[in-house]
């Protein structure tokens, strides 16, 4: 793809991205009853009015970017079917929607690439290569055979066989396998000081790739995004320990985003080129890992974004007080100002340094 070609495909699909996020408000806003006054396509100023739908204004706008809804009573709390008129589960279902329908479509994108490439099943370990002369071709381990165990110790992950290996360098070890239905035992001796490229054993381990469909995939499109999830929100506790630094959590606009999506297809264009269809692979995973981190970015308790809407229905939950409707709002306000002043900065902090990937 070319550079324009890119931009098109980066702004089309986050405007997905965000058009979803506002879907989702709308959709739950519907079920539970809520009047939404408009949907708007792109943001304002209104370019022209496509079509209405019950009580709601379908209209596009002049920011051909995104989309947004605004619901009956953001201004008026005592209007009768508005947001803040509905009782506290629905206006917090409401809110969830957005963040959730996010999450899902990460979810679905992680489950439509795994249907179409297969996974590493991780269940698995195989050989995938064995280094002529060494221990492990001289004990007559194969490329295909599968490692059961060490030492009769069970094998969870690949890293408890170099734990295992590097624990008994020059001593004799016993392998278990599985070549075919035939499980067998081998006995070597792994290297202290292998030739360079190559490990104690001289053997390469690989997670299979099995083939599944869409409906199969879907569990492991989950445990992907619950993995996302889990990491970005270790990121603080990896700050704090030094494990990550300052300069990988900087927040990036959308500029930063288009930079980092750029680099990540410039670096998978040589495969690209012998496996098209691998670009919109490339491209539905890349959108699946930004689609879920939006969907919790918005959850964080930070004034007029869900997650700050959210806190200001935890009292209400908790201690049957609500918030004044004026002073919550207010506060958004103020919020949503400090937003778009954080958000012009961390544009131009985009474009003076800009994201390079190491």
């Amino acid at each position: 793809m070319d550079v324009s070609n890119n931009l098109l495909v980066f702004i089309l699909a986050l405007s997905f991205l965000l058009f979803t996020h506002e879907l989702g408000h709308f959709l739950i806003g519907k079920l539970f009853k809520i009047d939404a006054e408009e949907f708007g396509f792109g943001y304002p100023p209104r370019l022209l009015k496509l079509f209405r739908w019950g009580v709601t204004d379908f209209t596009l706008n002049w920011v051909p970017f995104g989309a947004f809804v605004r619901f009956k009573g953001e201004e008026d709390p005592a209007a009768p079917g508005g947001f803040y008129s509905a009782n506290k589960w629905k206006r917090l279902g409401t809110l969830l929607a957005g963040p959730g329908m996010n999450i899902l479509v990460g979810i679905l994108l992680f489950s439509f690439v795994i249907s179409r490439s297969g996974y590493a099943n991780t269940d698995i370990i195989q050989i995938a290569e064995v280094a002529p002369a060494s221990p492990a071709y001289a004990a007559g381990i194969q490329a295909g055979d599968q490692l059961l165990a060490v030492n009769g110790q069970p094998l969870a992950d690949m890293e408890v066989v170099t734990a295992i290996v590097k624990a008994n360098l020059g001593q004799a070890i016993e392998v278990e396998l599985l070549r075919g239905e035939e499980q067998i035992t081998l006995s070597l001796v792994p290297r202290a000081d292998p030739p360079e490229g190559q490990g104690a054993m001289g053997i390469v381990m690989q997670h299979p790739i099995q083939q599944v469909g869409f409906l199969q995939s879907v569990p492991l499109g989950v445990r992907t995004a619950w993995y996302q999830i889990k990491e970005i929100l270790s990121l603080p506790a990896k700050l704090a320990r030094g494990e990550v630094s300052s300069e990988e959590l900087r927040p990036l606009s959308p500029k930063g985003l288009y930079d980092v999506y750029d680099q990540v297809r410039e670096s998978e264009q040589a495969y690209e080129q012998e496996m098209p269809s691998l670009a919109y692979l490339n491209i539905a995973w890349f959108f699946a890992i930004i689609s879920t981190a939006l969907g919790i970015s918005n959850l964080l308790p930070i004034p007029a974004l869900d997650g700050g809407r959210i806190l200001f229905i935890l009292p209400e939950i908790f201690l049957n007080k609500r918030v004044p409707t004026k002073y919550e709002n207010t506060i958004h306000m103020i919020g949503y100002v400090a937003l778009l002043a954080l958000m012009a900065y961390i544009f131009m902090q985009d474009f003076i340094n800009p994201v390079v990937l190491p």
